[in-house]
């Protein structure tokens, strides 16, 4: 069965003077396809996001840039910090 989408189109089609029969086949190509499943984020995922927040600031000059080495050095100890608890 097609959805309401693909039998307008399939409609618009055919009034426009196309041939029913590609008519049909492009209605049916433009079918939704499924989507992905998103995947469901990890607990460790979740608190190293947390910790990663926490801490930044401290790695960032004032003008909210990173400082050197800065994302690396609080990537780190974000996740030393996740680890031990």
């Amino acid at each position: 069965m097609a959805c309401e989408t693909c039998r307008l189109l399939k409609e618009l089609l055919e009034s426009a003077g196309v041939n029913p029969g590609v008519a049909e086949a492009v209605g049916e190509m433009a079918a939704p396809t499924e989507r992905k499943v998103k995947r469901k984020a990890s607990d460790y995922s979740k608190r190293y996001g947390r910790n990663f927040k926490r801490i930044a600031g401290k790695y960032k000059l004032k003008s909210g840039a990173w400082a050197k080495n800065g994302f690396k050095r609080a990537q780190r100890e974000a996740h030393r910090l996740t680890k031990k608890k």
